[in-house]
């Protein structure tokens, strides 16, 4: 009996007895024109461009995606710019200069304004921001009337139904009376502030005013206002500094005048004293005694105020626990710390129950914040008497300090008086120069204050805008178009990350290690019978290299007897397993097709055969082989059917019959093809593969999932099939991605000057 070798193992196997156990997913016979994987240095070296062109591929297969999105981000953009109300901008430029002409040199008036210490910076920055200010604004507002504007009234009342009224009748006037209310003051101010803008020129004194309106009439006439207004206040701002000036300087005046007047009397007084009251010796007559006593009594009086200072230091740095207080206030405080102390405890019982924020827990809070309150009030009473007393002692310090000091004056006023008269003399003459000095500066300022010249000018009123400002088409369309676009990129990036089907036969030896036998190309417009009537098909060529990997999967050729399975329903195997059949009777070959689905067989309807005998026959013992083999005219392939549905599959496979079975059709045909159930949830497959040499697993491109195909290779492995390859079935090159375009889309160039086979099921 001819044996199979395989590759990967070390040993040779009979074809009529299970392999060994495999610890892994066999790379059998894996040739190397079919394996995708490229491990070479120059390759590693260029990972960076293969991720670059893997998110190209990506891109170019999900472009509906991109594109859609970003036509939904142009379509709404051009809509909400075509909904959106014209707003149109008026500016007007002043000139703002950082010296006021000076038409009167006054020395400290105009010092203010000139001063190199100013800096420019931020004395520019102080007039944007007042033109900014709410007080200017509101001033515009006033000089307007925009309260009884009906220009400013029809956009603060714009509404759909007032905007179609007003395309109706274009010229009715709005008659309703002005609302003055709080509200429409802080919509008028709202207005003002969204609609204003300054745009300083760079390097010049130059400042814009801009301000932005659905009316352009209105916008022109505000923008102007604004700058007449500020250059108004800016006079009004000179003119009353130097008003305060001249008030200031008149009060001063007057009071000198005062004080001259009594300095001179004072020199009068002095002068018709005839003499001194001074005893021989030139000293004052007056009794010392006093004096001593008040030495003695000061200094009692220091001693005292110091002991109260250092009780009320003490008192302001030491803790409340700390400070003395008599009997009466400490029972009061122990009082009330009792009571915060059981709140405090309640409080944190209740904790663990309710919230902070629960009224209950919010009401105790209160309470106990009023007893810290109460107690700390209780401890600045305590820290108020000691100030008290403190502030006392100072007083009765200063007190005979002053009486002391009274004391001495009279001791040497005797002999002060010979001086006095002279100091009263220089007081006359200094009081008179400060009033001549104040006098002539405010004579000074009241001319200056008349002639004041104004540092800001118009340079440019604003006219009438006729251009729409915003919304600007063809910059929100390029924005809209920038946005969708990213977010079109990264809405597909997103897709092609959640989708973990099996797309691409590099997909298959990624994630599987397998080889690719072949893929089969997505019918459209047609079936598989009929695309392989056509053998120069793409699909009919896709077949015959599945044949030819097959032929040299192992070392012997093609298993004898190969499973062809699927991890779900509807992937395609049954169609594998039939045409993978006709292929190799077309090499002449004696070929058995064997229907071992017995739970929803398929075969004897694609090649139209019957079923009333077949493989249950011949597993339950009531059938020979023979009798139940049929034999398609057209090809000449020898299938055995199902036959009847046994209510035990599994069971019947799982018998020494089926192998039996395989052992006898070995000795007549040369190949022997199983069409098997799908894997998950049945354990039909995985008894099969067993004793199969070996197994094809059928994976439908861009349906099945990764992880349904890992768990049914784990299922074939953990039977000890020997798994050959992978035949990779409707296969959409768009699907997998551009690269394959090529690759494996060329079958439609290749195919002996057939035409592509078209979408259908398979």
């Amino acid at each position: 009996m001819q044996q199979d070798h395989l590759i990967g193992d070390g040993r040779e196997t009979d074809p009529g007895l299970p392999a060994p156990s495999q610890g892994r997913a066999l790379a059998v016979g894996r040739p190397q024109h079919l394996v995708a994987r490229e491990h070479d240095d120059e390759d590693r070296g260029r990972q960076d461009e293969i991720d670059l062109r893997h998110l190209l591929d990506t891109l170019l297969k999900r472009k509906w995606t991109v594109l859609t999105v970003l036509g939904i981000a142009i379509l709404a953009t051009l809509l909400v710019t075509l909904l959106k109300t014209p707003i149109y901008r008026a500016s007007t430029t002043i000139r703002i200069d950082r010296d006021t002409m000076q038409v009167v040199q006054v020395q400290g008036l105009n010092d203010s304004n000139n001063s190199v210490a100013v800096n420019d910076d931020a004395y520019y920055k102080t007039q944007y921001q007042l033109l900014q200010s709410i007080a200017l604004e509101r001033r515009v507002a006033s000089s307007l009337h925009l309260l009884d504007d009906p220009d400013y009234r029809r956009l603060r009342d714009a509404s759909p139904v007032r905007k179609l009224l007003s395309m109706v009748s274009p010229g009715a006037k709005d008659t309703r009376p002005a609302d003055r209310s709080d509200l429409a003051l802080a919509q008028l101010d709202g207005f003002m502030q969204a609609n204003l803008s300054i745009d300083p020129v760079r390097d010049t004194r130059l400042v814009t005013i801009n301000f932005d309106s659905a009316n352009p009439a209105l916008s022109a006439k505000i923008a102007n206002q604004f700058a007449n207004t500020f250059m108004a206040t800016n006079l009004e701002h000179n003119f009353n500094a130097t008003a305060y000036a001249r008030q200031y300087l008149e009060g001063r005046v007057a009071e000198l005048r005062k004080k001259v007047a009594d300095s001179k009397a004072h020199l009068i007084e002095l002068a018709t004293k005839e003499k001194l009251f001074l005893d021989s010796d030139g000293k004052p007559t007056l009794s010392n005694t006093n004096l001593d006593a008040l030495t003695m009594a000061l200094v009692g009086a220091q001693d005292a105020r110091a002991k109260a200072e250092a009780r009320w230091k003490f008192a302001q740095s030491a803790a409340d626990t700390a400070l003395p207080g008599d009997e009466i206030v400490n029972s009061a405080i122990s009082a009330l710390r009792q009571q915060r102390a059981t709140l405090v405890a309640d409080y944190q019982l209740k904790l663990a129950t309710f919230k902070p924020g629960y009224p209950l827990m919010q009401a105790e809070k209160s309470q106990i914040d009023a007893l810290d309150k109460q107690i700390s009030k209780e401890y600045a009473g305590i820290r108020s008497s000691m100030r008290a007393e403190y502030d006392a002692a100072l007083a009765h310090e200063k007190d005979i300090h002053t009486q002391l000091e009274q004391q001495k004056s009279d001791v040497l006023a005797a002999q002060s008086r010979s001086i006095e008269y002279g100091v009263a003399l220089q007081d006359v003459q200094t009081n008179q120069q400060l009033y001549n000095d104040m006098l002539e500066r405010y004579k000074e300022i009241g001319i200056a204050g008349g002639i004041t010249a104004n540092n800001m000018s118009v340079v440019d009123t604003a006219d009438v805008p006729t251009k729409v400002f915003r919304p600007r088409l063809l910059l929100n369309l390029l924005v809209g178009s920038v946005f969708g676009m990213g977010f079109g990129i990264g809405l597909a990036l997103l897709l092609e990350y959640f989708d973990d089907t099996i797309k691409s036969p590099a997909d298959v030896e990624k994630l599987l290690g397998l080889a690719v036998l072949g893929a089969i190309p997505l019918l459209k417009d047609t079936t598989p019978a009929e695309a392989l009537k056509d053998l120069r098909s793409a699909f009919a060529e896709a077949f015959r290299s599945v044949r030819t990997a097959l032929q040299f999967s192992t070392n012997a050729g093609v298993p004898r007897t190969l499973l062809v399975t699927s991890a779900t329903p509807n992937e395609g195997k049954s169609t594998t397993a039939s045409t993978i059949a006709l292929n190799f009777v077309q090499l002449g070959k004696r070929v058995l097709l064997l229907d071992a689905d017995m739970r929803n067989p398929s075969q004897h309807r694609a090649l139209g055969l019957s079923n009333e005998k077949g493989l249950s026959n011949v597993l339950s013992g009531v059938a020979d082989p023979k009798d139940v083999i049929q034999t398609v005219e057209e090809s000449g392939l020898h299938v055995m059917t199902s036959g009847p549905l046994p209510p035990n599959p599994a069971e019947l496979l799982a018998g020494p019959k089926l192998l039996s079975l395989l052992t006898v059709a070995m000795a007549k045909y040369d190949q022997i093809i199983i069409d098997a159930p799908p894997t998950l949830g049945i354990a039909d497959s995985v008894i099969i593969g067993h004793v199969a040499t070996g197994t094809i697993t059928v994976i439908s491109a861009g349906t099945t999932r990764r992880a349904v195909v890992k768990g049914s290779i784990k299922r074939l492995l953990s039977g000890r099939a020997r798994i050959v390859g992978v035949v990779l079935n409707k296969f959409d090159p768009k699907m997998a991605g551009y690269g394959y375009g090529y690759g494996y889309g060329g079958y439609s160039y290749y195919a002996y000057g057939g035409e592509h086979a078209q979408l259908t099921k398979q």
